[in-house]
């Protein structure tokens, strides 16, 4: 029985993934970004082992999201599931940041370096992404006129790249990233060909499973299958520079193995 911890698992495709972990018999610990959206989680609650409450989208929020998930004990597998789509302006974290950024890309990497380490550690990330490369010269948005589906897609190649950072940084960690596929939810859409079992399976295998397909780290997958990612997130030499600019934005130092 594993302990895993889903950002973004008040619905869609973190609460998919919960539901299908809580049901195989591991304890979850979920995530809701405000008291309202935890307090309707609704009979989940009960089953979970915890629930912790920030906003993404705040540095302060995301640091105490991280001291409540210690204080509840050392995660075996973490699932970065949490994200946003396609934003109508670059807007304002209140550190200033661009909110894409803030939410897809800086969130995961602090928690990530704030967390106690755990066993595994799963991405999601979009296929969309094989559009998002050139992101080092403006990674905050800052100058550039803003495009919000070029945003999102540098955000989701930023986290295959983290993902394959990690695994080259900590080898005794399993890191992945995950394209779940067009899914149905309120992201996806009703018209969205993937339906949330299919969109949840792959991550919350990648979490728990003993099978030695699974046991592997620094690979991109899509529904159980590996595939090949961005030629940007698998360059060691962008991955660290990414790296070092994503600890300068935050404050926050990745802790080396």
């Amino acid at each position: 029985m594993a302990v895993i911890f889903i950002t973004g698992s008040a619905d869609g495709l973190g609460r998919a993934a919960a539901q299908s972990l809580l049901d195989q018999g591991h304890r979850v610990v979920l995530h809701a970004r405000s008291a309202d959206r935890a307090a309707a989680l609704g009979e989940i609650t009960s089953r979970a082992a915890g629930v912790v409450v920030g906003d993404l989208g705040s540095a302060t929020e995301t640091r105490s999201i991280a001291d409540q998930v210690n204080a509840i004990g050392r995660m075996d597998a973490i699932i970065h599931n949490a994200g946003v789509y396609t934003r109508p302006n670059r807007g304002a974290t209140p550190e200033g940041h661009a909110e894409t950024l803030a939410i897809n890309t800086l969130a995961p990497f602090m928690l990530t370096a704030l967390i106690r380490r755990p066993d595994r550690l799963v991405y999601l990330s979009s296929g969309l992404h094989r559009g998002g490369e050139g992101s080092l010269d403006d990674l905050d948005w800052k100058r550039r006129a803003w495009d919000s589906a070029k945003a999102y897609a540098e955000s989701k190649l930023q986290v295959v790249a983290l993902a394959f950072a990690l695994a080259r940084r900590w080898p005794s960690v399993l890191s992945n990233a995950v394209d779940p596929g067009w899914v149905r939810t309120k992201m996806g859409g009703s018209g969205a060909p993937v339906d949330l079992d299919t969109g949840q399976r792959t991550q919350a295998w990648l979490a728990v499973s003993a099978d030695a397909a699974a046991l592997v780290s620094g690979r991109y997958w899509h529904h159980l299958r590996q595939e090949q990612p961005a030629g940007e997130a698998a360059d060691p030499e962008f991955q660290d520079q990414l790296i070092d600019r994503l600890s300068k934005l935050t404050g926050v130092a990745l802790p080396e193995a």
